[in-house]
């Protein structure tokens, strides 16, 4: 069943004293990166709402299935909430997407961010409810984050600029210009999505791919199985951020460039998103440029809104 995407919602940015809620859609955490990236949260300014059934497990779970769903819930509904961000990726965010009550969140667009497993939500959030979300740095991923992630998630989520993303090494596999909403996350959480309701479909859009510990041939595996489930169709164009601890660059930038051999589209290597050292914060969902050529991925208009809707 395809997913209807409805009018793009950019939720508003957030100014200093904001009030980010802090959510587990996925695994447990580790309480002393967690309280780090609180600080860290909270020396760019803002306060923090950490509910006690935060620390809730089930197994590898932060909890049951509806637990996890009904804090996403609540925190979209909070009116003094105007943020949420993920404490931890790991696994799980798949298993509550049927959960979420999809019409309140419409009603109450807000920044939400995440990555690596998160990808599950940010792209339902976007296909289902049309609202832009954030691929970013998480409450425990900010413990050791550096200065450079810090800066660009805060003036990317605060500030009126429209985000653009240069790699300090890119690599041109293919080369070219498109235009399109970005779009995708984390290979392996978006491949899981296939053949489910919520497949995704990126005809027109700007795939972002990411990943970490995936050898090349499961990297081709997936890739082949999202291309036969008619995820590619029309696809626009391809950024690649960080594949940490897949092998050698060079083997995946060959595996990608097979797979897209008959897409006419460009496709530029090097991001510096994702689960590498620097993980800048992407709004997806916005329409943004891929120039493969100058390598750089820029957006058309700030990612959020002032409180009057600019």
């Amino acid at each position: 069943m395809e997913i209807k995407r409805k009018k793009l919602l950019r939720p508003a940015r957030l100014i200093r004293g904001d009030t980010i809620g802090i959510v587990a859609p996925a695994s447990p955490f580790d309480k002393v990166k967690f309280y780090q990236g609180i600080a860290a949260l909270e020396s760019m300014g803002f306060r923090t709402s950490v509910s006690e059934n935060l620390f809730i497990t089930n197994g590898y779970l932060a909890g049951t299935d509806r637990h996890r769903a009904n804090m996403v819930n609540r925190l979209f509904a909070d009116k003094t909430i105007k943020a949420v961000v993920c404490a931890k990726g790991g696994f799980g965010s798949l298993r509550m997407l049927s959960l979420l009550d999809f019409q309140s969140i419409v009603r109450n667009p807000k920044i939400f961010i995440g990555f690596s497993d998160i990808s599950a939500l940010l792209s339902v959030l976007f296909a289902k409810c049309g609202m832009v979300t954030f691929h970013g740095p998480m409450v425990t991923t900010l413990a050791d984050a550096t200065e450079e992630t810090k800066k660009n998630m805060f003036l990317t989520i605060t500030s009126d600029i429209k985000p653009e993303l240069k790699p300090k090494k890119g690599v041109t596999i293919k080369p070219g210009i498109a235009s399109g909403p970005v779009a995708g996350g984390n290979l392996t959480t978006l491949c899981h999505l296939a053949g489910t309701p919520y497949t995704p479909n990126f005809k027109g859009q700007i795939l972002l791919l990411e990943d970490k510990g995936e050898a090349a041939y499961r990297i081709d595996r997936m890739l082949s199985q999202m291309k036969l489930a008619g995820c590619f169709d029309g696809l626009n164009g391809l950024a690649l951020g960080s594949f940490e601890d897949c092998g050698k660059l060079d083997e995946i930038f060959w595996i990608v460039d097979d797979i897209f051999k008959e897409n006419k589209i460009p496709i530029l290597a090097g991001f510096e998103i994702g689960h590498g050292t620097n993980n800048f914060t992407v709004p997806m969902g916005l329409v943004a440029t891929l120039d493969a050529d100058r390598q750089w991925l820029a957006f058309h208009e700030p990612a959020t809104v002032s409180a009057t809707g600019q």
